[in-house]
């Protein structure tokens, strides 16, 4: 993982949908659209949808990553997709 993405976000705290935002499957992955700034996001990734649908199962964001099956090795991708669904504020740190 590089320190640079890993910078970018806090992984070790708890984080959540928004609660303007609405997540809907799809066979893709799934439609995230904020209620409050009518943005509309494609998540490519069922396994990123996965992780946002256990953020409240779990103490932080590493946790829900880890219970994906996705190791410490393997998380900077993810975690990039995060800092990017958090920069439009579509993920909240709680």
């Amino acid at each position: 993982m590089t320190v640079a993405v890993q910078g970018a976000l806090d992984v070790d705290v708890p984080w959540a949908l928004h609660p303007q935002v609405a997540l809907r499957p799809e066979s893709f992955g799934a439609l995230l659209y904020h209620f409050g700034t009518r943005k509309l996001s494609f998540l490519k990734s069922r396994t990123i949808v996965a992780i946002i649908e256990s953020f409240p199962d779990h103490l932080n964001m590493r946790a829900a990553i880890v219970a994906a099956g996705i190791s410490e090795s393997g998380m900077a991708p993810y975690i990039k997709a995060f800092a990017t669904l958090a920069d439009s504020r579509m993920i909240i740190k709680l």
